[in-house]
């Protein structure tokens, strides 16, 4: 999709992925893009680190839909990056978290169709994929409703996608700065929940050039995958301080050993290419012959972290960390 004179907005866009993105975007002429969060000392901390003049930041929440309306006057492009993420914190804030992820998804929607918005991405998790934590259940809810937003939009332009992925190497509240803050600080162990435990790895510049190329990509309704590699936690541990001893907790409420993006069930009418998995909607409306080069999987077919065919090393994941 040319982003050129293009008007966009992320939500939760002071996190790592809206930061990075925008300073990726702005590499385009673009028109404008719009900061849209809740918290105005992260903004203005942004605002000092960015001066381009197409950058508008808005105080608001995805909670709020009247807000919604406002921001989204003029908006060609909506990335909805903005949800609450933290596991523990969901587990013991069901009901915040029910709000955010879930009521301010059915919000995004509603605005954007209204709004006359063209396309929106909506961020997703692995965690979504059979989930055992209430946040991967509110963004399993958070991508049905965004695959079936198409519906909704019937005549209008509006189209929604759903763009699913790992954990974001160095991302707030990962296990790398927490690993790392701890060989600072001059720890002798490192916790680790599993030594069997293993996870889907991304960098963030992959995830956010991702999400750039499925805007060209998407018709509506789908939810895309990268091919990405897995990693053990023993080995990332390795590889930030490998004078420490791993010390072994216990897993954490609502944790897996092992994260899935494609479960078998979705793998029915999922579509494989080169670099990418394609989970296509189960809905009349959708057109069959978008397939254009992709591949049926095998019945029984997986995708999921553990029994992953790429595999980063302890070298590997060193350089990541040190990038």
């Amino acid at each position: 999709m040319n982003l050129n004179g293009k008007t966009i907005l992320v939500t939760g866009g002071t996190g790592s992925f809206g930061k990075k993105f925008i300073s990726k975007v702005l590499e385009h002429d673009i028109k404008k893009v719009i900061v849209f969060s809740r918290d105005e000392l992260k903004q203005y901390e942004m605002s000092q680190e960015f001066s381009d003049p197409r950058i508008r930041f808005f105080i608001g929440d995805v909670r709020d839909k009247e807000r919604l309306y406002r921001a989204f006057d003029g908006v060609d492009i909506v990335i909805h990056a903005a949800a609450l993420k933290h596991v523990g914190a969901c587990e013991y804030n069901p009901f915040e978290a029910v709000k955010t992820n879930i009521h301010g998804a059915q919000n995004i929607i509603e605005a954007a169709i209204d709004r006359g918005v063209e396309k929106v991405i909506a961020l997703s998790t692995d965690k979504a994929a059979s989930p055992v934590n209430l946040y991967g259940a509110t963004k399993l809810a958070s991508d049905k409703l965004f695959v079936a937003g198409n519906s909704y939009a019937g005549n209008k332009e509006t189209r929604f996608s759903v763009v699913r992925y790992g954990n974001v190497v160095g991302s707030r509240g990962s296990v790398v700065p927490f690993f790392k803050r701890l060989k600072e600080s001059g720890a002798t162990e490192l916790p680790v929940t599993d030594e069997r435990m293993t996870r889907f790895w991304i960098t963030l510049d992959q995830g956010v050039q991702f999400v750039i190329d499925n805007l060209q990509r998407m018709k509506g309704g789908e939810i895309f995958i990268p091919k990405i590699p897995s990693m053990k936690v023993t080995d990332l541990a390795e590889a930030i301080a490998p004078e420490c001893k791993i010390k072994i907790v216990g897993i954490r409420p609502g944790e897996k050993l092992h994260e899935a993006m494609i479960t078998e069930d979705d793998a029915r009418h999922t579509l494989e290419y080169d670099t990418y998995f394609v989970i296509q909607p189960e809905f009349s409306w959708w057109r069959e012959d978008y397939s254009n080069g992709g591949k049926r999987l095998s019945e029984g077919f997986t995708y999921v972290s553990n029994t992953n065919n790429q595999w980063l090393t302890v070298e590997e994941l060193r350089e990541l960390v040190k990038e």
